[in-house]
């Protein structure tokens, strides 16, 4: 059979159960529903023409049995058409969702368990033209990853049943039904996470209580009634032509309450692990999502091991976000205007025995394209907001307690994907591991695929009081 089956016999007790393989369908007043609402709807190419390495198996979210929280592994039926023609190193196209580069194939019963990695929108379509305008970002399906791998600190090596080839969990949960409405709660690397969008904009609350340190705070883009449009034109497999606005009118906001008492410092950063989607149909026979995803870092520089710290605040930013390209050029499209609505320097307040330091950075990405959670390609825009705000010890308050707040913005877009890096040593070690048994050899997945450019939108910082204890220069 094919290259993927001399893995037979050792993968045999791969991954994934069946269970949860069926859907309670919550949205039967309009849009997607049934196997096309969990796993994404099937594409069927017209006017557009594929790369020759791009197999489509048929029957949709039909032929899907189950896959991973985390979007890696898909359990499709071994009869499906065209299933048999999967290898490693070919492109799966089985929905919207279920798309990627076979990284591993192997028999799961009369299923088989199929896992991707990333690919590139130019990998699956190479000639092609796609536009839309008008989308509406509001009432999106919910697709929750529950607790991927990602969200484990310490993840355990995947068990080898005795055997030389590494085999992932059996356990690893699947993917929890998608939804609208209704609150989101995820957790990776300690953190407690309520996504919300998108009405009034994309935003994360966390909160965070392990080991001595404390935090909680919230995170937005706000925007009001935000809709977007694209245009993306692909010729031999290269971008031609690219464009997306998002409208609405947007704005930063960031409050937090952040302390410590006998803890550690920590940096920790991870996608949150939800999709917020709009499906907006096929276009050439190509179904395509609207999706907006979020990420999160947090660095606490605490210097003390004890102290409080808390602050908030809201500026306007730009009544449009977006980009185009052409002829091999970018130009963003951000119709910025910055204006202080509340004050996140004049907020700070604590009690520090120490320096108190909080840098968050929150990313907002909107892509439309093709892929689920970590593998979505496509046209995207995102916008980046690093909060960074240090308060001084309050020993040396009777002088002088210093203040000071550093605020960031900047924009990265282009046609392609993006991975965290800490996702793609994960899935790497998987695959060296297996390189052994491989007779086609899967090169190392890249943390990004496609052109892509970025930009500064804003950069400000400020220190008060103004005097040199704070680090300015005496009058």
């Amino acid at each position: 059979m094919k290259t993927a089956r001399s893995l037979a016999a050792a993968l045999t007790c791969v991954l994934l159960v069946l269970a949860g393989c069926g859907l309670t369908d919550d949205v039967t007043d309009s849009g997607p529903s049934g196997d096309d609402l969990r796993y994404g709807a099937a594409p069927a190419p017209e006017g557009v023409t594929l790369q020759p390495d791009v197999v489509i198996v048929g029957g949709g979210g039909r032929s899907v049995r189950s896959v991973t929280a985390d979007g890696l592994s898909w359990r499709i039926a071994a009869d499906a058409p065209h299933a048999d023609d999967l290898e490693p190193g070919k492109v799966m196209f089985v929905t919207e969702r279920g798309v990627g580069r076979v990284l591993d194939i192997a028999p799961a019963g009369d299923d088989l368990l199929v896992t991707v990695g990333p690919v590139d929108i130019t990998e699956v379509i190479r000639d092609g033209t796609f536009e839309r305008d008008d989308i509406a970002m509001a009432d999106p399906v919910i697709y929750p990853a529950g607790e991927p791998f990602w969200a484990d600190e310490n993840p355990k090596q995947p068990s080898t049943y005795g055997r030389s080839v590494p085999i992932r969990r059996t356990d690893q949960p699947t993917q929890p039904e998608p939804r609208r409405g209704g609150d989101i709660t995820t957790r990776a690397l300690g953190y407690t996470v309520y996504p919300t969008c998108c009405s009034n904009g994309a935003g994360v609350h966390f909160s965070y209580d392990d080991g001595g340190v404390r935090l909680v705070g919230t995170v937005t883009l706000t925007s009001a009634r935000p809709n977007a449009t694209f245009h993306l034109a692909i010729g031999g497999g290269t971008v031609t032509r690219a464009e997306l606005e998002i409208s609405g009118g947007f704005g930063i906001k960031a409050e937090f309450e952040a302390g410590i008492k006998d803890g550690q410092n920590h940096r920790k950063s991870f996608p949150i692990a939800a999709d917020l989607s709009f499906p907006i149909g096929a276009l050439a026979g190509i179904p395509l999502s609207f999706t907006v995803s979020q990420t999160l870092s947090v660095t606490t520089a605490f210097g003390a091991k004890l102290g409080t710290i808390k602050g908030s605040g809201e500026f306007a930013l730009a009544g449009s976000l977006g980009f185009g390209y052409a002829d091999g050029t970018f130009g963003p499209h951000v119709k910025h205007d910055f204006q202080r609505k509340s004050s996140l320097l004049n907020s700070l307040t604590g009690v520090p025995v120490g320096v108190m330091g909080l840098v968050i950075e929150h990313g907002v990405r909107f892509t439309v394209g093709i892929g689920a959670f970590l593998f979505k390609a496509g046209v995207y825009f995102e916008l980046i907001t690093k909060y960074g705000t240090t308060l001084g010890s309050a020993l040396g308050a009777a002088y002088a307690q210093c203040r000071g707040v550093a605020i960031g913005v900047h924009a990265a877009f282009g046609v392609g994907y993006t991975i965290l890096e800490p996702v793609v040593k994960v899935i790497n070690s998987f695959l060296s591991l297996l390189k052994p048994f491989r007779v086609v050899t899967i090169p190392p997945i890249r943390s990004s695929g496609g052109i892509r450019s970025t930009s500064t939108v804003y950069t400000n910082e400020e220190v008060i009081p103004k005097v040199s204890v704070c680090g300015h220069a005496p009058s």
